[in-house]
């Protein structure tokens, strides 16, 4: 019998220009971390998010969290603020700068981080004698966080929030694109992203000057000088001309799959409405509209008869489609266990019992079809 074909949870999805810039880049001998490609894409972000900002085109989303935190003055034994339920990405820089980071819990809406515990939290370090430094909040799986708490209480301590965008591109709060409220934020374009350039990420930048100083960093910080000379640690962060000519193909249809993805969303939203004990990710107002990177769902075997996500997740496996557990919080890895944590258990159960679904943009029918057949035939245990 022939294997089913594999339903990836979210594989990257070409337009069909990208080749085009591709190949200029080669035909103009364009292959280096600097060039017309990269000058465009960074040009199509920033008219995307809003002309106020600037971006600089780096290698990864981690890139531009370091370098980020480095232009917010973080350094050896300061103390930076971390939504705990995230990718590691989101907390490896502070480690890179000999900080120590503070996780933060979520809260249920957004599965972001709680206004509550991050208020808790700094007046707490505050006590201690060490203020921190700044905020790394998340807009996770592409939903924005409680943006007007968070940053109320982020400007009543003064202290910059670091906003990791990374799965957000396309996503809004109150019209705004995520990405721009934070003193500097991160975007991501690796392979499973909305938009992807294979690898590759951004920083969000609020002035030229940050931007300009962000490129500096970015190649090697190398002086204005005839010959090699380096007053400042710098790093191999550039973006190259050829993987930003993906990118400037991607823009052309980043709308169309934050709506595909959406629509996804969707179609989770129906199959689950009427089985008891599974909750779909779903914007708490219509402030919040999100991209929706990846759809996700809490199973609570409480009311499903026992019915586990960790179960679910089986049944789709054993059809050849990819899910996932939702992501282990940062205070309960092995890297992290050790620092600090405020907040309840919220982002511990929803790791224990959340899972995310194939969400691509480029899903089929038959995909659709041939999910929807599991979850049926899973929850008729109910």
């Amino acid at each position: 019998m022939q294997e089913k074909s594999k339903i990836w949870l979210s594989s990257p999805h070409m337009g069909g220009t990208e080749q085009d810039f591709v190949n200029q880049a080669f035909e103009t001998n364009w292959v280096a971390p600097l060039g017309p490609n990269v000058n465009g894409f960074e040009e199509d972000l920033q008219k995307y998010i809003g002309e106020e900002k600037k971006v600089a085109c780096l290698v990864s989303g981690t890139a531009a969290l370091h370098l980020g935190l480095i232009q917010l003055g973080v350094g050896y034994g300061d103390e930076v603020l971390c939504q705990s339920f995230t990718f590691s990405a989101s907390a490896n820089p502070i480690l890179y700068q000999g900080a120590t980071p503070v996780f933060i819990d979520s809260e249920a809406s957004t599965w972001n981080i709680c206004p509550i515990a991050l208020e808790e939290a700094i007046k707490d370090r505050i006590q201690k004698g060490k203020k921190p430094k700044a905020i790394i909040a998340v807009h996770l799986y592409g939903m924005p966080y409680l943006v007007d708490e968070v940053h109320e209480i982020a400007n009543t301590y003064k202290i910059p929030i670091l906003e990791d965008a990374a799965e957000a591109l396309g996503s809004t709060y109150k019209g705004r694109n995520c990405g721009t409220f934070g003193t500097f934020a991160a975007l991501s374009f690796n392979g499973n992203k909305i938009i992807t350039t294979s690898g590759g990420g951004s920083l969000v930048c609020p002035d030229k000057k940050t931007k300009e100083k962000t490129v500096f960093l970015a190649t090697q910080a190398r002086d204005d000088a005839p010959h090699y000379q380096h007053s400042h640690v710098g790093y191999n962060y550039r973006m190259s001309n050829i993987v930003a000519g993906i990118g400037r193909g991607q823009m052309q249809i980043l709308n169309k799959h934050v709506d595909l993805r959406r629509k996804m969303h969707a179609f989770y939203t129906d199959a689950f409405q009427n089985i008891t004990g599974v909750e779909v990710l779903s914007a708490p107002t219509e402030d919040f509209y999100a991209n929706h990177w990846l759809s996700s769902i809490t199973v609570d075997p409480n009311q499903t008869k026992g019915l586990t996500r960790e179960d679910l997740r089986i049944a789709f496996l054993e059809e050849n489609i990819e899910s996932r557990p939702l992501w282990k919080p940062m205070h309960l890895q092995p890297i992290f266990e050790k620092y600090p944590y405020y907040g309840k258990q919220v982002c511990e159960q929803l790791f224990k019992n959340g899972l995310c679904l194939p969400s691509g943009s480029n899903l089929t029918d038959n995909d659709r079809n041939r999910i929807l057949s599991v979850i049926y035939r899973f929850f008729k245990k109910q």
